[in-house]
């Protein structure tokens, strides 16, 4: 791990972590956790960070971080890092899922909490609001939203996860526990390798999470409203959609794909689509993820009673209409 250099956002409380990567580097190799844009730096300490200021004295030591898999499958570059339980800082106790390249996270799992303090802890705020039925997961990844969503509401709810690259798959149930929650829930998980976009279930989907990024970006179909029309058309009545969209904290390979313009253009497109009933939450500062949110706004007071953890809550009053987010941003 020595040989690798990790750039992971980092937000005061809560710990909001979008789509971040990893970055390789030559010689002098260290590791170095820091924001993206920069904000609160973190760095790995290493000799080479000796001379650093003391805003820099948070940093992991780089003996606390390693990688324990790093392989390349058909769709991605695989890698799984692990932050050591006894260093001080919000990531201790993590695994993390990084792919493409330079590297996005796209799982995260504590071995010691259920909740990551990200945008998978907006995704669990979901299920209160919609009616019964299977729950559609576009962009698996290693399970970390299926987790959530299983072990914090009651057994009638199941869901269905769509995965394009079935070695994601694998390092899920090898190194983030999907084997077991699997086993433990055998008739409310449901896995489907394939393209995500052609996911349906014969009664509808009651909901539809979408966290779908090719090559560190927001994936270019998610641009095209007629994506949206066939998604919302494999809705059930009140079904609901919620999307991660990115954001400007978001780095491509391809710089064309800025990720604040991409977000905007996937709002734009998806405003065609639903309007009004479009809502957006954007984490940490307005430079971390944005997830939107379809359907009329709910219930506030009724959607938090409703939530099976507190510190869900504080997600509730953060959605705006797409409109004023507009505005804002």
């Amino acid at each position: 791990m020595a040989r690798e250099l990790v750039s992971l956002q980092y937000l005061r409380p809560p710990l909001h972590i979008s789509r971040q990567f990893l970055n390789l580097s030559s010689p002098p190799l260290t590791l170095n956790l820091r924001p993206k844009p920069p904000q609160n730096p973190i760095f790995i300490r290493t000799d080479s960070h000796r001379n650093k200021t003391s805003a820099d004295d948070n940093g992991i030591p780089a003996e606390d971080v390693k990688t324990i898999a790093k392989f390349k499958s058909r769709h991605n570059y695989i890698r799984v890092i692990e932050v050591s339980r006894k260093t001080n800082h919000p990531l201790a106790g993590s695994r993390l899922l990084l792919l493409d390249n330079p590297g996005n996270i796209h799982s995260i799992s504590f071995l010691l909490k259920t909740l990551t303090d990200s945008y998978f802890d907006v995704f669990a705020t979901l299920p209160p609001i919609i009616p019964p039925g299977p729950i559609g997961i576009l962009g698996f990844g290693a399970g970390s939203t299926a987790r959530l969503i299983l072990e914090l509401y009651p057994p009638e709810i199941a869901v269905h996860g769509w995965e394009l690259d079935p070695s994601v798959i694998d390092v899920g149930r090898e190194f983030f526990g999907l084997s077991k929650l699997e086993r433990d829930h055998k008739d409310r998980i449901f896995i489907n390798i394939g393209d995500a976009l052609n996911a349906s279930v014969k009664t509808g989907f009651s909901g539809i999470l979408v966290d779908l990024f090719s090559k560190g970006s927001v994936i270019k179909e998610l641009q095209d409203p007629q994506v949206w029309e066939d998604l919302k058309s494999r809705l059930r009545y009140r079904g609901r959609i919620m999307v991660n969209v990115g954001g400007k904290c978001v780095e491509a390979e391809d710089s064309d794909r800025d990720g604040a313009l991409v977000m905007e253009e996937t709002l734009r497109v998806m405003s065609q689509v639903f309007g009004d009933k479009l809502f957006v939450l954007t984490l940490g500062n307005g430079n971390d993820s944005s997830v939107a949110l379809t359907g009329d706004l709910p219930d506030l007071d009724a959607w938090k009673k409703r939530l099976p953890r507190s510190e869900l809550r504080s997600y509730v009053d953060m959605w705006i209409p797409y409109r004023e987010f507009c505005l804002r941003y």
